[in-house]
């Protein structure tokens, strides 16, 4: 089903940018057909609609030492109000989660954590754990990533 929030050309544009979005306004123009002036128009046009909320630059964890990649999956102590603020606010203090997701299921709550090691994992759990109360905490060791993206795809567009 195609969608009228973009045409083709903002499609092109957002494929670009997803790629690099660094690349130069005047390269995106030539790619996708147009001239630099309506080429940045249609950037800040997706900017305000909220389509591009930002550019970033994307760091290689294993680089920087997060070598382990963990999976963490959360029972709720009680299904009320408060105790699902307290647990996203405190799921959301920690810098190694780096994705955290409300979930359906036999589990409530989805972590995806980075850490180096096995001890540094250890000392993130039991800060998760200090505190609140949970019914079930179980967590999973990724052997190996075999995709990765941060672009999202675009071909229902």
């Amino acid at each position: 089903m195609k969608s009228s929030l973009v045409d083709k050309t903002d499609r092109a544009i957002l494929t670009l940018l997803q790629q690099n979005a660094e690349k130069p306004i005047a390269e995106i123009a030539e790619q996708v057909g147009l001239t630099v002036t309506p080429c940045w128009r249609r950037i800040q046009k997706l900017e305000e609609r909220g389509i591009i909320s930002k550019r970033v630059t994307l760091l290689q964890g294993r680089a920087l030492g997060l070598t382990m990649t963990v999976f963490v999956q959360v029972k709720a102590g009680r299904h009320d109000g408060k105790w699902l603020e307290s647990f996203a606010n405190h799921a959301a203090s920690f810098d190694e989660v780096v994705e955290c997701y409300r979930m359906s299921g036999e589990y409530d709550y989805l972590l995806k954590v980075l850490v180096t090691d096995m001890d540094c994992f250890d000392h993130f759990y039991k800060r998760l754990v200090n505190g609140l109360e949970f019914s079930d905490v179980t967590s999973s060791f990724a052997m190996e990533q075999i995709k990765y993206t941060t672009a999202l795809p675009l071909n229902h567009l």
